[in-house]
Formats: structure tokens, sequence, C-alpha cells
């Protein structure tokens, strides 16, 4: 006995009727009826074999078992269309070497290090954020990419750096803003605008709904601009690495070293499955650069 396959159009059903909490909210999405996303959504439930979805008056809620789905559709998804758009550019750019990098970050000298190293390759830099950093290994806009972890285990070699102490972004107006660094303890009374999982040390208030569609007041802010917006509004705080506060300034923000939080991880990552060798080749100078020093 053996499952069929998993169906890559129906993930694609899946997670937008996940990310709406809706049917119909998907279904207009997808440009389909919303009795034929049904019947997708039926159908890959029971090729899996589990319920994805309670639905009552309150509306589409993810099960246990939707949740993990969610949580391996996406990477999975992004994996795929990685493979067409690696598959559409081998040919033509096969001296093409693409650097992601984001703010906090110095990769000047390394660049120009390697440009000497490698003059037979055409080396471009691109500009990555904290909230995209997978999308753009994943679908091969990048070969290399400059990385906050965690990152999905299993997709990427990683090649940890060094850490990175992170600070809190609070409005201008609050009463700590004064301070040069604030307990994560003494925050219990603010709204953490984002994953908590991104702050496992976090004891204070999250009431916003990850998966909670877009406009829905209970939705976290999606990209770092939003939180710092929210923040600046007296709306809750964010958390940072420190490297990425100058990047982020703004005179209605203020930024405070976070003590009782672990500091991230900086690191350099790039896909598992590919063999360019002059991966190798780069990964090796930032960790030279980059990297510890000898004990």
């Amino acid at each position: 006995m053996s499952r069929m396959d998993l169906d890559i159009r129906r993930l694609r059903y899946f997670v937008a009727v996940a990310e709406e909490c809706s049917f119909v909210r998907a279904a207009s999405r997808l440009y389909m009826t919303q009795p034929a996303l049904s019947r997708q959504i039926r159908a890959l439930e029971e090729d899996l074999g589990v319920v994805l979805f309670l639905r009552d008056r309150q509306g589409t809620v993810l099960t246990r078992a939707g949740h993990q789905l969610l949580e391996d559709a996406r990477p999975m998804l992004a994996m795929a269309q990685a493979v067409q758009q690696r598959a559409r550019t081998a040919s033509r750019e096969v001296n093409q070497f693409t650097i992601g990098f984001m703010p906090g970050v110095i990769v000047t000298p390394i660049v120009r290090e390697f440009a000497r190293m490698a003059p037979q390759l055409d080396i471009d830099v691109v500009h990555t954020s904290i909230t995209d950093q997978v999308d753009f290994l994943l679908d091969g806009r990048v070969d290399v990419c400059y990385v906050r972890l965690p990152l999905p285990e299993g997709m990427f070699e990683v090649v940890p750096l060094f850490p990175e102490a992170r600070v809190v972004a609070l409005s201008s107006e609050h009463p700590f803003a004064e301070l040069k660094a604030v307990h994560v303890e003494d925050l219990r009374d603010m709204t953490l605008l984002q994953d908590p999982r991104d702050v496992p040390e976090w004891r204070g208030r999250v009431p916003l709904d990850p998966v909670a569609p877009p406009g829905d007041p209970g939705r976290f802010p999606a990209t770092i601009e939003e939180c710092l917006q929210t923040v600046a509004f007296g709306s809750g705080c964010y958390v940072m690495p420190a490297g990425m506060a100058d990047f982020y300034r703004r005179d209605d923000v203020v930024y405070l070293t976070l003590e009782g939080v672990a500091p991230r991880m900086v690191a350099l990552a790039y896909s598992k499955h590919r063999t360019m060798p002059e991966l190798l080749q780069f990964a090796e100078l930032s960790r030279r650069m980059l990297g510890p020093g000898p004990d």
C-alpha cells in the first residue's frame, strides 16, 4: 500500500486557504470557484489521511496537522519554483555568481577579494532582508547569501560566522526611550510585533495571529517597515539584530540593547544541491574574513 505523491498544485491551494483563513477569499485569490477549491482540499486531505481545516461559524482554522503542513509546504513550493528558475538560467549564466547580503553585514572587502581570486566570474551583489533571505536562496536569485539564523533545517549548507547582539525598537515617546539598555523581563507589559518564536525568551503579550489574513487587525505586520511604523505609534515593540538598527533609523523610534536574550548568529548559506566549486571558495573566504579568529 502506498500513498500518492503530493500534488504541488493542491499544496498551493492549501497554502492560499491557510493564509486567507477563508475558502471564499482563497478562491478569489486563485481565480477559481469556491466549490472547486473545496474539492481540491478534500482530495488533499484524503491523500494525506488527515483533516487540515476545521470549518465553523467563526471561520476556517488550521488543525495541528494543517499547521505542520503549512510549515513544510511553503519551503517545498519555493523549492519547486527554484528548480524551474535554475533550470532556465543554468545554461545562459554559467559565469554568473550572485551574493546576497543584508544590513549589518559588511561584504565589500570580501567581494573585492573574491573578484580577485575568481576573475572568470561575473559577480553581482543584491540586497536581501531577514524576512526574505530564504526566498532568495530557494528561488535561485542568489548563489550564496549572508543570513541570520535560524534557517529551515536540511535545506542549506550553513557556515556560522559571528554572533550578533539584539536590540529592541521602542517608540521615542516610551518611558524607556532615554535608556541605553533594557532587560526583556522589563517589557512584559508590551506587545511583541513579531512571531514569538523569533524571541524565545519573550514573556510579554503576543495577541496577534501569524496566519490571519491581510487586513485583519490580528495579523502580524508583514514587513520590518510596517513593524516600525506600529512601534512608532506606541502599539508594541520589535526585536532585531543590532546590525540592522542603523539601516532603519527613524526619529520616532529608538533602539535599546536588549538584555536577557540570546544573540543571533550571522552565517553564510547556500543550497545543499549546488555543486559550483566557487561556493566552497567563497565560504572559506567568508569564514576567514568574518568568522572567529584562532583560539
